[in-house]
């Protein structure tokens, strides 16, 4: 059996994956802005697979309120208007040709809160992840301690440690969360 070991850097990086995730599903979330981001999480049936969006056509945002899809196979521009249809991002594409054109229609105070709940949602469970990886670092120090290979000192110093980059990890989530909400709620 392999040794338990303790590294700090691997669990900041797990601590991060969730963070980045989090990046991931707030930029889908719609503000009333156009943002190429926002069909991110689309993914496409084409060519028998399921695909990003992104490796089928190019999104660009030529209007503050408007997205531009250019399909690049002729074949596919049906496909990717039922994948945006499909999201629940509730944008109708006009299409003309291969170029499918997304009005974002503006939020009313309804939708913006529930938006708003969504993002809490996303942020709470980038929170519980990190605590998991915290969780599983603290368990491997206390079984380090417990096998004899660390002293009780050094246990609760790289606990510490451990707390600390959580805690940093939790604040960031925090903040993108604000930014989020504050990016929603303005009109």
């Amino acid at each position: 059996m392999a040794a338990t070991t303790h590294d700090l850097n691997e669990l900041k990086r797990r601590m991060h994956g969730a963070v980045n995730l989090l990046k991931q599903e707030l930029g889908g979330l719609r503000t009333g802005r156009a943002s190429a981001s926002l069909l991110e999480p689309i993914q496409v049936e084409a060519y028998g697979t399921h695909m990003p969006l992104n490796q089928v056509a190019t999104v660009s945002v030529p209007e503050p309120r408007l997205l531009s899809v250019q399909v690049w196979d002729k074949s596919l521009v049906h496909a990717v208007e039922r994948a945006i249809v499909n999201s629940n991002l509730g944008l109708s594409p006009a299409t003309e040709g291969q170029v499918l054109r997304l009005r974002i229609p503006e939020l009313n105070e309804e939708r913006r809160r529930e938006l708003v709940k969504v993002a809490h949602k996303y942020a709470e469970a980038a929170r519980v992840a990190v605590r998991h990886v915290r969780r599983d670092g603290l368990d491997t120090l206390k079984k380090l301690e417990k096998d004899g290979e660390i002293s009780e000192d050094d246990q609760t110093r790289m606990a510490q440690d451990v707390q600390k980059a959580t805690d940093q990890t939790i604040a960031e989530v925090d903040q993108m969360l604000a930014t989020k909400e504050k990016e929603i709620l303005t009109v």
